[in-house]
């Protein structure tokens, strides 16, 4: 799955309808937030990184790797009508790639975003 700009959720409603509406899971390393919207044509994805992760260049990384992370399992999603907001915890920066997809994925399942090991 490619994430396009047509993709990225941009409005504060958006979150704040999420972060109200919606169902998290919070890992080690993510916060992973979700709400199922039937209206949406697509996946909306949103990433909040603040300043207690660490300085710019380690927020940058870690939306890059959160991004590849998206886009590599963004098209196994059950059901991509919906919201999907991830927060980066204090102290992901120090995590690995795999790390950090393997809470990802981890959330994300406890979410039932995606089927779990074994299920056709």
């Amino acid at each position: 799955m490619r994430l396009s700009r047509k993709h990225s959720m941009t409005r504060r409603d958006e979150f704040l309808r999420v972060r109200r509406n919606g169902r998290a899971k919070a890992g080690r390393f993510v916060v992973l937030s979700t709400l199922e919207d039937p209206d949406l044509d697509r996946l909306m994805v949103g990433i909040i990184t603040t300043r207690k992760i660490g300085k710019a260049h380690d927020r940058n990384r870690i939306r890059r790797r959160i991004r590849a992370i998206i886009s590599r399992h963004g098209d196994a999603l059950v059901d991509s009508h919906r919201f999907l907001v991830t927060i980066p915890r204090h102290g992901c920066a120090g995590a690995s790639y795999a790390e950090l997809e393997k809470d990802w994925l981890k959330q994300a399942r406890r979410l039932a975003l995606l089927p779990k090991p074994g299920d056709p």
